[in-house]
């Protein structure tokens, strides 16, 4: 089994481009099941969670393949069933996005229920009561939920939580519904726009994403369409944490500012510079770094996806710091493999409380999750000795490349 291998002390230097969102081109890949024609998608990212869903989408008879790295030819003119298989559902929570728009498109789906990181409960009921609420009859039995309509009826649907991936299942279930549907409480994040705006390019109506209140009306038919991914905000967030962990000056390219501003603001009060250049930030690693509190809160608050990041720079700031994780229950498993590194944490409910230590040492661990195994790494960045990271599949399923990309910076990393 493949391990990731860090020898800390490096400081880094040079310049990296920000691949596109992971976490917007999994639900526009599935949202091309929606359309009749062939789509043309830009700066996909090569990621083991990407070929998941192209896989997925291969089994429901779409046509899919790459024509070179990062563009990705897509045609769902015909689409031969409405039923996902087990095998590829389980290894990833994003593969259910596919309900919706089998359900809107051909009246009926018949899902697994879905895998994925182990980081906490994160139920699927809004994404069923939002599909209810359009008009479906869902059953569930066998590992399987089946939903059932002729054809959706727009509605009012109230979000109990501003849930991300319900948002985006009933926002595409919703673009080929009978009249119009508002989503209440709906989540903000800039991969929900970014969807927004996909589908509307290929024809949709969607208003209102980023907001807390989405209309989207429906229409008879959506066409295939040429896309651009947005550039990935968390993976921009963990190249900043790793020149807060080692030191150095890093230029991040192919960045949406704004989307960065909670994160940015974060690590400005660690000690980190950060100045914004044309369409990317420098990034100044400065010792020594200081503590702080973080809380994580759903767009635009800081993501859940950067906590183990910043989690392990500030184990060796100076002070006490104190992070909150108020979106997943179960999202400190990477603590006690930090502690294996002498970090000094202690978990107090949704909270841990970090005393910074002067330098983290070098041990063997294994990533949990996928934002885990970043954070582990980056922690490797700033240990004295050498870190052997396991599990790294979770790492592969993220990030494009991270071993290759930190080496080009000066890590002292690889891959055996």
């Amino acid at each position: 089994m493949e391990k990731i291998y860090v020898r800390g002390g490096n400081t880094l230097q040079g310049t990296i481009k920000i691949d596109g969102a992971k976490n917007s081109a999994l639900p526009i890949l599935a949202a091309s099941l929606l359309t009749s024609g062939p789509n043309l998608f830009e700066d996909v990212p090569a990621l083991e969670d990407v070929n998941t869903i192209c896989q997925l989408l291969e089994q429901l008879g779409v046509e899919v393949s790459w024509l070179k790295p990062g563009t990705l030819r897509i045609d769902a003119a015909h689409i031969n069933t409405c039923e996902t298989p087990y095998e590829l559902v389980r290894k990833m929570r994003a593969s259910f996005l596919v309900m919706g728009p089998l359900l809107a498109r051909n009246g009926r789906a018949r899902v697994s229920l879905p895998g994925g990181c182990n980081i906490g409960t994160r139920p699927i009921d809004l994404h069923l009561k939002g599909f209810m609420a359009l008009g479906a009859e869902v059953v569930m039995g066998h590992g399987y939920i089946e939903a059932m309509a002729p054809r959706l009826t727009g509605s009012r649907i109230y979000l109990d939580f501003p849930s991300v991936g319900a948002t985006e299942n009933i926002m595409m279930a919703a673009t080929l519904a009978q009249g119009t549907t508002i989503i209440e409480n709906a989540a903000a994040e800039p991969e929900i726009v970014d969807l927004a705006n996909y589908l509307n390019a290929a024809g949709a109506n969607v208003r209102g994403a980023g907001t807390s209140l989405i209309r989207i009306t429906g229409v008879e038919a959506l066409t295939g369409t040429n896309y651009t991914v947005i550039p990935d905000r968390i993976e921009a967030g963990t190249y900043i944490a790793a020149v807060a962990a080692a030191g150095g000056q890093v230029q991040l390219t192919n960045v949406v500012v704004d989307h960065l501003k909670p994160v940015i603001a974060k690590f400005e009060e660690v000690g980190v510079t950060i100045l914004e250049q044309g369409d990317g930030l420098l990034v100044i690693g400065n010792k020594p770094l200081s503590a702080t509190d973080v809380k994580t809160l759903p767009y635009p608050g800081f993501p859940t996806d950067m906590q183990a990041q910043i989690t392990a720079v500030l184990t060796t700031a100076r002070g006490i710091s104190l992070v909150t994780e108020t979106i997943f229950e179960n999202r400190f498993m990477h603590v006690d493999e930090l502690k294996r590194m002498n970090a000094k944490v202690k978990i107090d409910g949704r909270s841990a409380v970090i005393e910074g230590v002067p330098r983290l040492t070098g041990a063997q661990v294994n990533a949990s999750d996928l934002r885990a195994g970043a954070a582990l790494v980056i922690a490797g960045l700033a240990a004295e000795g050498v870190t052997e990271v396991g599990n790294i599949h979770h790492i592969d399923r993220g990030y494009h490349d991270l071993v290759g990309k930190l080496r080009a910076l000066g890590a002292d990393i690889w891959r055996e």
